[in-house]
């Protein structure tokens, strides 16, 4: 299963800042595998109907996913502020040979450009490098989840009769559900048993969880983390 993890929560200001940043398109993560569980006994004529549940929205709406990815999005604030003020430094350089650039003399103006090419190429890596780690840690805590959670899937889907679960979380013609009513996702009560058997309380605020279909959409990027400028002649 795959997904764009970094269309959810807190933690998409952070990343699409990176990407921004680092002028490169978005990135996506890979939703971790359900781990194997033991299938209970579905023969009989109750066990014929199917059942979607969107694992994605599952993991993050639950309230450990909640706290977590809230806990990490905090966690990340320091880097997103250290990287923030890079792209500055890049921003006022390219601003200074946009100005200044007809100004100077051949050699000064070599000499910026370089200096913007080598902190450009620092701050690159330097998002890339966040963008790992981030991801690495968003990976961490869903397989986490998913690993208490798939189990209780399994045991719901066999107390209720349901012959096949259907992973909705990426929408046709990205994943292989066409179409699916409301009426046969069980995410909701998922949600709910596994809040129940984790014992972790509600968030004190709201956390919104990514909608179930629908293409991710990049949420607007604050202006400061937006590289201005033209870039240095090659």
């Amino acid at each position: 299963m795959t997904s764009k993890f970094l269309r959810c929560l807190t933690l998409t200001a952070f990343t699409f800042s990176l990407a921004a940043m680092a002028q490169t398109g978005s990135p996506s993560a890979a939703l971790p595998a359900a781990p194997s569980a033991a299938v209970p006994s579905t023969t009989g004529p109750m066990a014929t109907s199917a059942g979607g549940t969107n694992v994605e929205q599952a993991i993050f709406a639950s309230n450990e996913g909640q706290r977590d990815f809230d806990a990490l999005s905090k966690k990340l604030e320091p880097k997103q502020n250290e990287l923030k003020g890079l792209n500055d430094e890049v921003d006022n350089l390219k601003k200074q040979l946009n100005t200044q650039g007809e100004k100077l003399n051949e050699q000064a103006r070599a000499t910026l450009v370089k200096q913007i090419e080598q902190k450009q190429k620092s701050l690159e890596r330097a998002v890339q490098d966040a963008r790992d780690d981030a991801q690495n840690q968003q990976n961490e805590i869903a397989q986490r989840i998913l690993q208490k959670m798939a189990p209780l899937l399994v045991k719901y889907a066999g107390d209720n009769g349901f012959g096949v679960i259907i992973d909705t979380s990426n929408p046709w013609p990205n994943g292989p559900v066409l179409w699916a009513g409301p009426s046969v996702d069980i995410t909701k009560p998922v949600v709910e048993a596994y809040n129940v058997q984790s014992g972790v309380p509600a968030p004190a605020r709201p956390v919104t969880a990514p909608k179930p279909t629908g293409a991710a959409t990049k949420p607007a990027v604050p202006p400061a983390a937006k590289p201005q400028g033209a870039q240095p002649p090659k």
